[in-house]
């Protein structure tokens, strides 16, 4: 078990909830970072104590230090604070609940200082997978996903002695707010209707993503990535019901789930307690009043975002980060009103075409096919 934790991001959902883990584990924080949340990192600084506490924005951190003076926490603003609480020397382990491509230089700062990564910033492996995993082999930093599907295939496969042993992941998925309508009813949603989605309480950005399927579509990414398994390799199923969180079947035909609550205090748990198991504060699973479990194939035709997704990760290179950039600004902008659902996947879409392809990017390079990307999405709604 780790025993003092940095959180990135830690007054969204995902860090609200490891908080409730911490909390319960008696595990000590180093440092938590923020957006714009000065009242609520305030609260956590002095229930937590961080040396460190990191907001987005110098407004953001003026505003943090004007209300905890008192505290002997030091605050910091931006990239580099976030980068900053990533590496602070006592901590063992950072959990990156941050949302979007901000997390991935922070990610790789924490995988070079050689600590545990509880990778909940999935945005990270679908921009940079193949770099941010070759870093962290060469400075032998583990990885433990924190989605509550990966970290499933995580589990499935803690038995698996040879990768050759594995046919296929099959990901899970709920199917979002929208399962079972067609395309001209999916033309009158509004972001009301996005933001229900039917069994995990999330940020709003994903929340959207899971009501286009576009987050599985990232997932599915996420899953090559962190396998190291081919696009072929990879597939979707919905489950309304989201207590199998996913599946792996084996050569031999075998195919082992990881059922649970659907509760992502449970990955999150195991994310820092790992080898080891421990007492979680969740309510198990109760497999006499779940109901009956169901599965079936998505519609790709009502919901196109996951086939252009699966078209990015099997094309690679600079395609994966300019879709996630572009998928970041559209979702924001159906976040605020200014374009409707099927908007989303048109405007990603034609990002992807507009930004020049890289088969093999540096790190610059998915940076600056992310910001194209989000260029392009902007230029797009000007002009419409």
């Amino acid at each position: 078990m780790v025993q003092c934790v940095s959180i990135l991001g830690s007054t969204g959902s995902i860090g609200r909830q490891t908080l409730d883990i911490i909390d319960h584990l008696n595990i000590s924080i180093a440092a938590l970072t923020a957006g714009t949340n000065a009242e609520r990192m305030a609260q956590q600084c002095r229930k937590y104590r961080p040396s460190l506490a990191v907001m987005a924005t110098e407004d953001a951190a003026k505003a943090l230090s004007a209300i905890i003076c008192d505290l002997p926490t030091r605050v910091c603003w931006g990239e580099e604070g976030l980068i900053e609480a990533a590496t602070v020397p006592e901590a063992d382990c950072v959990i990156t609940a941050v949302v979007g491509m901000v997390g991935m230089k922070p990610t790789l700062a924490a995988i070079r200082a050689g600590k545990r990564i509880g990778l909940a910033n999935k945005e990270t492996l679908v921009c940079a997978g193949e770099l941010v995993m070759a870093e962290a082999k060469r400075y032998s930093a583990q990885i433990i996903p924190v989605d509550s599907e990966h970290s499933a295939i995580f589990q499935c496969l803690m038995g698996c002695r040879r990768k050759e042993e594995i046919k296929r992941i099959i990901l899970t998925c709920s199917g979002g707010p929208f399962f079972g309508m067609d395309k001209d009813q999916l033309t009158k949603v509004s972001k009301a209707d996005a933001l229900r989605h039917p069994n995990w309480k999330m940020g709003p950005k994903i929340t959207v993503d899971c009501a286009t399927l576009m987050n599985k579509g990232l997932e599915v990414i996420e899953a090559m990535r962190l396998y190291d398994l081919p696009l072929e390799q990879v597939d979707v199923l919905i489950h309304r019901q989201s207590i199998v969180h996913s599946m792996v079947e084996f050569t031999d035909g075998a195919v082992m789930a990881q059922m649970g609550s659907p509760d992502m205090r449970l990955p999150i748990q195991l994310a820092m307690t790992y080898p080891q198991r421990a007492d979680c504060p969740v309510d198990p699973l109760d497999l006499l009043t779940c109901g009956s479990l169901t599965f079936s194939e998505p519609d790709v035709d009502a919901f196109p975002c996951l086939a252009l997704a699966r078209a990015c990760a099997k094309k690679g290179g600079t395609a994966c980060p300019a879709m996630n950039g572009a998928n970041e600004e559209a979702v924001s902008m159906f976040l605020g009103d200014e374009i409707g659902f099927y908007d989303i996947y048109y405007l990603v879409s034609k990002a992807v075409e507009s930004v020049p392809f890289i088969a093999d990017p540096t790190l610059e390079q998915i940076l600056k096919a992310d910001q194209l990307a989000r260029e392009f999405v902007r230029r797009e709604m000007r002009n419409k």
